[in-house]
């Protein structure tokens, strides 16, 4: 899979992962891919949460050592 941008949010806790990913993906073309990272273990229900309502795919969610990985296809 081609991943378009990477966002590392690695440290930061709630809300700035999501506030920087809304932003992040508002600069990408619809079709581009982005892959975010997060070590705020409420990503995990965030996340998916806001990909819904911002209209977007989430084509991959996982955790691994303590970090969350999503990629996210922008599709709007």
């Amino acid at each position: 899979m081609d991943i378009d941008v990477e966002l590392d949010a690695t440290g930061l806790s709630c809300p700035m992962p999501i506030m920087k990913l809304s932003k992040s993906v508002k600069s990408m073309e619809v079709g581009q891919v982005i892959k975010m990272i997060s070590s705020d273990p409420g990503s995990e229900e965030d996340v998916p949460k806001w990909v819904k309502r911002s209209k977007n795919e989430l084509l991959e969610s996982k955790e691994d050592a303590g970090s969350y990985i999503f990629i996210i296809k922008k599709l709007k």
